[in-house]
């Protein structure tokens, strides 16, 4: 096919924004975020958006593009980013670059996801007062028995993405991660999977300093002016649910800080374990 989309993904930390604007920069492209918190306005410093020097560099898509108050799922990025890729197509652009570390997101785009069962409201509601009541691991329990590859690939610190995954898995009598393995959905564009990889202990370095970097540029002030969303989706995330444990009084400052540093890691040590399986992904190093 003459029409190319080329997709850099890799773990959080490793490169892929400054990676993706040079790459972009040579074919003339935009880039087209695939990030499921970057995409939402209010958050910036934990998210780690690019910086204005990095935005004004090439265009930007999904970025800052939704809010926190908006219900957004893969499903739903599959459709607007296949709707936006196809419009550049047709603008003439032979190659674009799409971007990102949320590995369900682009295996929606690439391969479409099956339709999810109807949202069962009942069932909803009483995992969401076994989260309050009992704590994520009573979820991430009963995910880890039904469906083991979802367990092993998500952020299962995340409470709000481990619930919708068993959720899935109790409605439809399947397991979530099923949902993205029936036959995929043809695309009138190529793609190719670059992956950037760095050794470990340069990536969990990375990741450290990155941390320490978000709380010089005031993530406490950014996660307090979130309070009123703090039961949303988009706050159950690494980085947002630490600070307001150390604003709660739960733990110290210093304490939220070692387990944001922790969080990340393994984060990234699940998204790489996420990718192993992907034969088509081309790894190289950033640098």
């Amino acid at each position: 096919m003459d029409r190319k989309l080329l997709i850099i993904l890799g773990p959080t930390a490793v490169g892929k924004t400054d990676y993706s604007i040079k790459e972009a920069l040579k074919y003339g492209s935009p880039v087209i975020s695939c990030d499921s918190r970057q995409i939402f306005r209010e958050m910036s410093i934990g998210t780690a958006v690019p910086s204005d020097e990095q935005l004004s560099a090439v265009p930007h898509y999904f970025i800052h593009s939704h809010s926190v108050t908006e219900l957004y799922s893969a499903g739903r990025y599959e459709v607007e980013a296949l709707a936006l890729v196809e419009r550049l197509f047709d603008e003439g652009h032979d190659t674009l670059v799409m971007a990102g570390g949320s590995g369900f997101y682009i295996d929606a785009f690439c391969r479409g996801l099956d339709d999810f069962p109807p949202v069962d409201m009942e069932l909803r509601e009483s995992l969401n007062r076994r989260l309050r009541e009992e704590g994520v691991e009573s979820l991430r329990l009963d995910l880890k028995r039904l469906d083991p590859e979802s367990y092993s690939s998500m952020d299962i610190a995340n409470g709000q993405r481990v619930l919708r995954a068993l959720e899935v898995c109790l409605t439809a009598g399947r397991p979530y991660s099923s949902f993205k393995t029936s036959p995929s959905r043809k695309r009138n564009f190529s793609i190719e999977k670059t992956g950037l990889t760095r050794p470990r202990d340069v990536l969990y370095d990375r990741i450290n300093r990155r941390v320490l970097g978000m709380m010089d540029s005031g993530l406490v002030e950014e996660v307090r002016g979130l309070a009123g969303y703090r039961h949303l989706p988009a706050l159950q995330t690494v980085g947002y649910k630490e600070i307001f444990q150390y604003l709660d009084g739960d733990i110290s400052l210093d304490r939220a800080v070692e387990l944001i540093q922790r969080n990340t890691r393994h984060y990234a040590k699940r998204q790489l374990a996420y990718w192993s399986r992907d034969p088509e992904i081309r790894w190289v190093s950033p640098d």
